[in-house]
């Protein structure tokens, strides 16, 4: 195989959970336009099948459809659809994430809020990870690739909130790090199967902060505790996931790909 052939996904089959928002647009794209057919899933049906309808004007191969992360039904039913219609999936990208309670200290979480990330964001993500798997042993292999966070991988530094009234929340960290483990869990077990796990635990994403018109404290901070002096941006996640998704990385799994600039270098 030549060098640039092995980064191809051309006659995959992949699944983007919440593949129409901010992190799931670069992702979905870059899967695109490396070959694959790409499903575009999430509760927001309308704005799926209008990324998707974006990608097929530009000649890429792209479906959107209706998916709830934390409805047992809606994940069967995902996980059937694409098989009976495409016979397989060969790449899964677990980007969906719920904020219920997401910024909020341990001090403030309500039970309900608990359960309510716990179902999306652990629950669900097990639930559909396994339907994928049982279709990727069908067809002897595949890839998943889980969406993490910083928070994965250190602790939250809370000074960089400053007088902002910002913080991270108690979930996030929780459930991030978690994702971690189940990469690895994923990884060592299905790894006889031909089946690779990783995860990319991107710091902040600069077209999110921008849209949540964040105080400047918090930027300049973030900004100078980063080696690279800058968010990450829409391109930045392209490369990365496809490295991932593709031959390129085969001899790579249950490794977790820090995409945060320099941030938990120091």
């Amino acid at each position: 195989m030549k060098f640039m052939e092995m980064f191809s996904l051309t006659g995959k089959i992949a699944l983007v959970t919440g593949g129409a928002g901010m992190y799931g647009k670069p992702i979905s794209l870059a899967l695109a336009e490396a070959g694959a057919e790409v499903i575009i899933a999430s509760r927001d049906e309308k704005k799926c099948k209008e990324f998707a309808d974006e990608l097929k004007k530009k000649k890429l191969k792209a479906e959107g459809v209706l998916y709830d992360q934390g409805d047992d039904k809606s994940i069967n039913g995902l996980v059937d659809y694409i098989v009976n219609k495409h016979q397989r999936i060969d790449v899964l990208v677990n980007n969906t994430v719920t904020w219920e309670g997401g910024k909020k200290n341990i001090d403030e979480i309500s039970k309900s809020e608990l359960e309510k990330s716990q179902l999306v964001n652990y629950t669900g993500l097990i639930l559909l990870t396994q339907g994928v798997i049982k279709a990727m042993l069908k067809n002897k292999g595949g890839n998943i690739i889980n969406i993490g966070s910083i928070q994965g991988a250190v602790g939250p530094n809370f000074g960089v909130y400053g007088d902002t009234g910002m913080s991270s929340g108690i979930t996030y960290t929780f459930e991030k790090w978690g994702m971690v483990g189940f990469t690895r869990w994923i990884a060592n077990f299905y790894g006889k199967h031909n089946i690779r796990a990783n995860c990319i635990s991107p710091g902040g994403y600069g077209p999110g902060i921008r849209a949540a018109n964040l105080k400047e404290e918090f930027i300049n901070n973030y900004k100078r505790l980063t080696p690279l002096g800058r968010f990450a941006e829409h391109d930045d996640i392209m490369g990365p996931v496809v490295f991932l998704a593709s031959d390129a990385s085969s001899y790579i799994t249950g490794h977790n790909l820090l995409l945060d600039g320099g941030w938990t270098s120091w």
